[in-house]
């Protein structure tokens, strides 16, 4: 045999703490046909600086889709199936890489996903710039030894071949057809070493995780062996492996043979049916014999496809997809949202997903019994979802298995007459839903019977949209889509179903109230400012109090939430507004001269818009304007001490009872901002961070100058009088 190599690598992914599926790295593999051999090589790697700890990957496996993970323990949504991922975990210790290598013989072929992330975030909100965080990287490469003249098992055609030695195996594929209810698998005239003695393990199947299905046929002692499959997947190459058990340097001859069971399925012209009904209708006039002939003739093969179906293994059911979006399919059944069921053969939907882009979302499976079903009495009818090939033995077992998976029961009757499965991720392949009427007392008693179903099957990205309390976030790995949810307001779970550390509505209340009526304290501010004639400030203090306001209002995670305007507006205005207020009240605290403050409040804050632009979280976009501002103001204050021979500000009292309180509230604001801000504690801590600024700028404001007058609003409400009475007193001199 001829083996061939190949290597596939991706780039290294930056890892990050684990608090919902996007901050999990994905990577996409796609195994060729007759691979015997898969090798993952896994390298971890951490920085070298002091922040960086010992730390543990998790890294998940399956084939098909990307693995369903659960690494916080949270509840799935009702009806949904979930089957744990294959995973391992890595350590890096002292050492600063570690390597890890994860053999897989005979792996399906198609697509494989590897996923990876670090252990549960801490919640903690770190301010971009304030620290560095440690980098870990991991990055996935595969290694697959490929078989290129695999020998052909044609079906009913026995075939001879020999094991040369139990470390090389013999490999074999079999193509298993359409409309397989069963396969037999023998093998014959086994001989060892010269000795009418098997000693052969054959394995039928590939390696597919999370969980794997493989058939193993053991052969010790006997000439022949049989294994029998019911409901092998559906047009697909079966890989069998047949290795020796003997010694070292015994062959083994061995002789093959594959056989099949076909089921007959009803007649597939229903969708002729459709079809010529419809050319029929739009074709041929009302009342003329051609159309009639053509209803006749088309009555006359529909009760003879129903007779025939009835007397068939399966009755096909057609069924249409509808591409809504990107992940985002409805199938619709031609015939009608109902289907009938009865107890002689399953019903069989099939729904297609072998896109290889239908992998990323949920599929949704409902089923509602009609109460015009008749004769059902105590009867259930039982369905089955499975990939690959369809369960056709509803009647006989309950298992909802096939050769090489296992399915996902449904069931619906008289005290239960609706059933919903969900599909968390569901691989590619062709999914068969199966229908069939199963009576408690036997299965004479359903013969008369006839169920109607009402099927509802779309795949969609997230389920539910995620629910009130989470966000469909539509993920991206090179060419490839899934999705995925992100809650708030403390909910959890796949789809934000998970209320165990939920806020209640009162806390939410609470918490937009906090964060917005917060701003208020501005109003202080604002009403010094105007009293000193800073009205400049005065406005930017007002419009930082206005939009800060209503973007914590449309910030909230939970139901409290208005928007005045679009979200990403909003927080623009609210950091440029933040930004500006404490550029402004340093060059006030400067004392500079008019037209030289008034110019760098221009070109500041034109600056500052352009850095938020830039990046609107970076810590210098606040540092930077805060640590020039305060250059210049040391330079102005060092100028006017130096002209006037003695320290400035000159009065004590400006230093104790305005400058140093001000001074504090400012260092405490940045410190509660900065560092101890949490996503459980961020609605109180950053409330008090608008209280201690708003605070700290009205205590900063320097004195109005002494030229200026104080506002004097009783004088200025009674000059007009005072005008006219001085008036009138000339005009009567004159007089």
């Amino acid at each position: 045999s001829l083996y061939v190599s190949e290597y596939f690598s991706q780039s290294a992914q930056k890892l990050s703490f684990y608090s919902w599926y996007g901050n999990a790295k994905l990577f996409h593999f796609h195994v060729p046909e007759d691979t015997v051999l898969l090798r993952w090589l896994l390298q971890a790697s951490r920085g070298k600086g002091p922040e960086c700890t010992s730390m543990e990957i998790t890294v998940h496996f399956r084939h098909g889709a990307p693995p369903v993970i659960n690494p916080l323990g949270t509840r799935f949504p009702a009806n949904a199936t979930v089957r744990p991922s294959y995973n391992i975990s890595i350590t890096l210790s002292s050492a600063v890489q570690n390597t890890t290598f994860v053999n897989v013989t005979t792996p399906a072929a198609g697509d494989w996903f590897i996923a990876a992330h670090l252990p549960e975030a801490a919640g903690r909100i770190e301010v971009k710039g304030f620290s560095t965080p440690c980098p870990y990287m991991f990055q996935a490469d595969m290694f697959v030894l490929r078989l290129t003249d695999m020998p052909v098992l044609e079906p009913g055609v026995p075939m001879p071949h020999t094991v040369v030695s139990p470390a090389k195996p013999l490999h074999v594929k079999v193509f298993v057809p359409k409309h397989a209810a069963g396969m037999r698998f023998e093998l014959r005239s086994c001989v060892t070493g010269g000795q009418k003695a098997c000693a052969v393990r054959v394995v039928l199947g590939s390696i597919t995780l999370p969980q794997s299905f493989q058939r193993i046929l053991t052969c010790t002692g006997n000439i022949n062996c049989s294994l029998a499959l019911d409901s092998p997947p559906w047009e697909k190459w079966l890989q069998i492996m047949v290795e020796s058990l003997g010694t070292a340097n015994a062959s083994v001859s061995v002789e093959m043979l594959a056989s099949f069971t076909v089921c007959r399925p009803g007649s597939a012209s229903s969708f002729l049916n459709f079809i010529s009904l419809n050319q029929s209708q739009a074709g041929a006039r009302p009342g003329s014999a051609g159309a009639a002939g053509s209803s006749a003739q088309s009555a006359g093969e529909a009760s003879h496809n129903v007779s025939g179906q009835r007397s068939s293994c399966l009755r096909n059911q057609p069924v249409v997809r509808e591409d809504l979006d990107v992940v985002s399919v409805r199938y619709r059944l031609l015939n009608g949202p109902s289907v009938p069921v009865n107890s002689l053969s399953p019903t069989l939907l099939l729904l297609n997903l072998n896109t290889g882009m239908d992998s990323g979302g949920s599929l949704v499976v409902s089923l509602l019994l009609n109460k015009t079903s008749v004769g059902l009495a105590n009867a259930t009818v039982v369905a089955c979802v499975s990939p690959a090939s369809p369960v056709l033995s509803l009647n006989a077992t309950r298992h909802c298995s096939t050769a090489f998976s296992q399915g996902y029961p449904l069931s619906v009757g008289t005290t239960s007459m609706e059933a919903t499965l969900i599909v968390l991720y569901p691989q590619t392949d062709d999914w068969f839903l199966s229908l069939q009427l199963l009576c408690p007392k036997g299965q004479g008693e359903c013969n008369a019977a006839e169920a109607k179903v009402t099927v509802f099957a779309y795949l969609t990205p997230c389920f539910n949209d995620c629910g009130p309390y989470g966000q469909c976030s539509l993920l991206r790995r090179h060419g490839y889509l899934y999705a995925g949810c992100s809650c708030k307001a403390g909910w959890g779970g796949w789809s934000c179903t998970d209320d165990t550390r939920a806020q209640s509505i009162g806390a939410q209340n609470l918490a937009t109230l906090l964060l917005t009526l917060s701003n208020l304290m501005f109003l202080p501010a604002i009403a010094v400012a105007v009293y000193r004639y800073y009205l400049v400030e005065a406005s930017v203090y007002t419009y930082t109090m206005f939009f800060s306001t209503f973007y914590h209002a449309c910030d909230q995670p939970g139901v409290a939430v208005m928007c005045i305007m679009d979200y990403d507006t909003l927080q623009y205005c609210d950091f440029l507004g933040s930004v500006v207020s404490i550029w402004v009240t340093i060059l006030c605290m400067a004392r500079v001269k008019k037209i030289l403050k008034y110019v760098l409040f221009i070109l500041g804050t034109l600056f500052i818009a352009m850095s938020l632009q830039l990046d609107r979280r970076g810590v210098w976009n606040m540092m930077g304007p805060c640590l020039f501002a305060l250059v210049i103001m040391i330079a102005a204050w060092v100028h006017h001490g130096t002209k006037r021979r003695h320290c400035y500000p000159s009065s004590w009292k400006r230093w104790v009872f305005y400058l140093l309180p001000g001074i504090t509230l400012a260092f405490i604001a940045i410190s509660v901002y900065a560092f101890m801000e949490t996503n459980e504690n961020y609605y109180y801590t950053h409330s008090i961070w608008h209280v201690l600024v708003a605070c700290s700028v009205a205590f900063l404001l320097p004195p109005r100058d002494k030229h200026k007058k104080p506002w004097a609003w009783s004088q200025k409400l009674t000059c007009r009088y005072q005008i006219c009475q001085n008036d009138r007193e000339e005009l009567y001199a004159v007089t």
